[in-house]
């Protein structure tokens, strides 16, 4: 009788409550069970010591709509008193609730419980007597938590967070992620230093870049940079994402060079943290970083600041036969040194709206400054009416440059109540305004070098420069089911560019214009594009992606001074690109890809204006250039072993029609010499083919290693050019990678990388925003003979948790990073060049890093309306 009469009250109590909390007519659905329960309780450590701030987050189970399975959602939150108590009212009297507990050092807890709990029968009373409540024991609408203890969380010392160490390579469907964060040899240094270790990437005595044989687009944070890899720090990296075949996802422009995505280091703890570091060179040059992360609530905010000197020392030799005229014989010894400063700054900012929405905005500040100088001693032999004659001269160049980058980002991303639905929209802007000097000072001598001087020219260049990119883009993501996923998005990007380049002749200190060599011009370049990828599966183990891309785009130029315009418009053409992979058993899986690209020719590919400014380097572009297109396929297979050990081997395929490459013609200056232009044409076709075998290895807890290992064959067919093809070749690129954890704190690592014969790279222009590199080698004409290299860095921890360190690192030991190349065109030139950049430099560096959790940062005054998404991974 006494559990009807319950029943009955509880149905009375219920129907009140739903009366009195009902919605108006027409505004929802009537609301769920009442919400008058009350819970509380007090967060103590072990020793029973009240705990501030903490923060305790109330949740509850809900059911995902899309996988209909159990998760917990944030329904209330707040911090503890100084007395350590909380008090949580308005509760659902029915139904389970988790409490989540955590504060800063402490392991969280979870505290699942009931406000209100079946009443139990009450007991019978004693002889002679009634019982006062003839209902029995009624349930009570309040939960007394008691006391909740927390137990220290040995991972955090000191206040300082200790993080597992991500692996080192990670592979994606569309991409390999490589972290770079524990490089010692790059400590210091620049992202050139950090691509030397990176697998399936090459990097010469310049910085120039190259993957699989061709420059690859670098993006920074998943956009495209004016920065260059010299001006972005190593130690502000992440990680480095390689993209040999990107999907219809990604630019289709580029060719099938590939992308290479340098992600910034941002961190979003809850409290602060930073690390400071100081070093320098054995050229006497020095180097700092300091960065600051600050995280609490809705709030995210990270600061960078670095400052790089360099002093950098070249060597280099050319031979030059020249089969024009009479012909003639170069030999050329140089020796350049640059003196550099870079300043590099960023700030960025996340405001969680909400625990659904988040803006984020970045700002990037570089100033640099480069003063190269080079001394060039020239030995000329001519034949003059029959007669051999030998002529000396020394050639003094005098360079000063400096840029400032202003760049700057702003982002929305939406998740939706659907799991795995999301928008994102985002703008960004990279500037650059930078100008010249270059001051050309020839002796010539009457007899052999250090006779008297014959007679001396000199000619000076100013240019100015001031390109930029836009790129608005937005990304939508759908999960129609569990295993299927639509992501479309549309993307516009404009890059402007503005160059004034002027040269005097200078004759008893004054300036002539060479009229003939002025060239100021500006380019506008835009491209238009959308993608739509479909992601499923098929069975447990089978996954594909299909994707189409369409691009238009055009461009418009003007050399100003000239007053003559250029323009191409290229109608929409489509990327279609395939992914497949297959899980097999014992943690492998096979994936393929196939793709189309396209390769645009830039202004300065096109414009036919000639560059007489730098008499041994004559620059021309060509009006007739054509896009080329790019078709790469490519097989891999990964097996993961224990101890997240990986192997992952590749075979590919790469076919360009119409491929863009420099070329060397001959031609006559407006004096009527016959002169060498350095130009671009259409060769019919290139291929190349290869496999690659890259792995991580972790032998024991203090030695891992990993290995890349590229063997590939590329050719240019050239028969278009009435010039023979360049010859098949195979050749390839091997890079290791060794660390080394030895006892009293000391790490080493050690990187080697070897390139055997190799046919030049094509389109290397790499993030320079005016003509071409003056380079005397032609893509389709010659090759690089093998070099290797061989860097190796020290590492000592010190003070509590490792905060300290200082590493010592060594490049070039062995003084073998000399770059040799060969090019030749039969009838016109034979040459050899080589050169060597900074071999034995030693860099030492100082790091600290400090950090702790506070939740006093920002006083969180209601949790009601704060975003949650660092509650736990349960909160969605």
């Amino acid at each position: 009788m006494r559990k009807i009469l319950f029943i009955l009250a509880s149905s009375l109590l219920f129907a009140f409550s739903a009366v009195a909390q009902a919605p108006a007519p027409g505004k929802g659905a009537p609301a769920g069970p009442p919400t008058l329960g009350r819970a509380f309780g007090t967060v103590t450590d072990t020793s029973g010591k009240p705990i501030e701030q903490a923060s305790v987050l109330l949740l509850k189970p809900s059911i995902d709509p899309t996988t209909k399975k159990k998760k917990l959602i944030l329904f209330k939150g707040m911090d503890t008193k100084a007395n350590g108590q909380f008090n949580f009212e308005d509760l659902p009297i029915v139904g389970q609730l988790v409490l989540r507990v955590s504060a800063s050092g402490y392991k969280s807890k979870d505290v699942p419980f009931m406000v209100m709990t079946p009443a139990k029968p009450a007991a019978p009373a004693p002889a002679g007597q009634n019982n006062s409540n003839p209902f029995g024991n009624m349930p009570s609408f309040e939960k007394d938590l008691g006391a909740i203890a927390l137990s220290s969380d040995v991972k955090e010392l000191s206040g300082v967070v200790i993080n597992a160490t991500p692996p080192p390579m990670k592979l994606e469907l569309d991409k390999k992620v490589f972290n770079v964060e524990k490089n010692i040899t790059s400590a210091g240094g620049t992202a050139v230093d950090v691509m030397r270790n990176v697998p399936s990437v090459n990097v010469d005595i310049d910085g120039n870049v190259t993957l699989r044989g061709a420059s690859p687009t670098i993006f920074v944070d998943g956009r495209p940079t004016t920065l260059t890899l010299d001006e972005i720090p190593a130690d502000a990296i992440e990680s480095v994402e390689v993209m040999t075949n990107p999907s219809a996802k990604y630019d289709a422009s580029g060719g099938g060079s590939g992308i290479l995505n340098i992600v910034l280091k941002k961190n979003r703890k809850q409290g602060y943290n930073g690390n400071v570091s100081a070093g320098i060179d054995s050229h006497g040059m020095p180097n700092a970083l300091a960065s600051f992360n600050i995280r609490q609530g809705k709030v995210n905010f990270t600061a960078t600041g670095l400052y790089n000197g360099v002093d950098s020392k070249t060597t280099g030799n050319t031979y030059r036969d020249t089969y024009i005229g009479n012909g003639s014989q170069l030999w050329e010894n140089d020796l350049t040194r640059t003196k550099a400063h870079f300043l590099f700054g960023q700030v960025g900012m996340d405001y969680f709206v909400s625990n659904r929405t988040t803006l984020s905005g970045s700002y990037i500040k570089v100033h640099g400054v480069f003063d190269p100088k080079e001394t060039s001693q020239i030995q000329t032999d001519s034949a003059v009416s029959g007669t051999p004659q030998s002529f000396y001269s020394t050639r003094y160049t005098d360079n000063n440059r400096w840029f400032d980058v202003n760049g700057a980002q702003l982002g929305m991303k939406h998740t939706f109540a659907k799991d795995g639905e999301s928008w994102t929209a985002d703008g960004s802007y990279f500037g650059v305004t930078s100008s010249g000097t270059s001051t050309y000072t020839t002796d010539y001598y009457t007899g052999l070098p250090g006779s008297a001087v014959g007679y001396q020219t000199v000619q000076k260049t100013l240019g100015t420069a001031a390109p930029y990119f836009w790129t608005v883009q937005t990304d939508y993501v759908n999960p129609f089911t569990a295993k299927t996923k639509l992501e479309a998005g549309l993307r516009a990007s404009i890059q402007h560019l503005e160059n004034d380049n002027s040269t005097y002749d200078v004759t008893n200190g004054h300036d002539f214009l060479d009229s003939v060599s002025v060239s100021n011009y500006k380019s506008t370049s835009q491209v238009y594009a959308a993608y739509a990828t479909i992601t499923s599966a098929i069975g447990p183990n089978f996954g594909y992606q299909l994707g189409l891309r369409g691009e238009s785009s055009m461009y418009s130029g003007d050399v100003t001074n000239k007053g003559e315009h250029f323009s191409h418009n290229y109608p929409i053409s489509l990327f279609p690109s395939i992914f497949l992979s297959e899980k097999l058993k014992h943690n492998q899986e096979l994936q393929l890809s196939a793709t189309r690209k396209i390769n645009r020719p830039s202004f300065f590919q096109l414009i036919p204006y000639t560059d007489y400014s730098d008499s041994l380097n004559i620059q021309r572009g060509n009006p007739d250039l054509v896009p080329e297109f790019t078709y790469n396929v490519e097989f891999s297979y990964m097996k993961t072993f224990k101890h997240n050990n990986t192997l992952l081997a590749s075979i590919y395929y790469k076919n360009t029609q119409h491929l863009i490459t420099r070329f060397q013609i001959k031609d006559v200056n407006p004096v009527g010499d016959s002169v060498l232009v350095n130009t671009w044409q259409n060769a019919n076709s290139a291929e190349s083919y290869g496999a690659e075998v890259t792995s991580t290895t972790t032998v024991n807890k203090w030695w891992d290693f990993s290995l890349n290992l590229n063997v590939y064959n590329a050719q240019i067919n050239t028969d278009n050019l009435n010039e023979a093809s360049q010859n098949a070749l195979w050749s390839w690129f091997g890079k290791f990678n060794s660390n080394f954890k030895l006892p009293y704190r000391f790490t080493i690592q050690l990187t080697a990388a070897y390139q055997s014969k190799t046919n030049l790279p094509v389109n290397q222009n790499q993030q320079q925003f005016g003509p071409p590199n003056s380079t005397t080698q032609a893509s389709a004409q010659g090759y690089i003979k093998p070099f290797w290299g061989m860097d190796v860095a020290v590492k000592r921890t010190f003070f509590k948790n490792d905060a300290g360190s200082i590493t010592v690192n060594f490049s070039d030991i062995f003084r073998t990073r000399w770059q040799d190349q060969y090019s030749i065109s039969p009838g016109l030139f034979t040459q050899e060049f080589d050169r060597l950049k900074d071999p034995q430099l030693v860099r030492v560096v100082f790091a600290y890093r400090f950090g702790k959790m506070d939740l006093n940062l920002f006083k969180r005054k209601d949790m009601n309306n704060q975003g949650m998404g660092d509650a736990g991974s349960s909160l969605q």
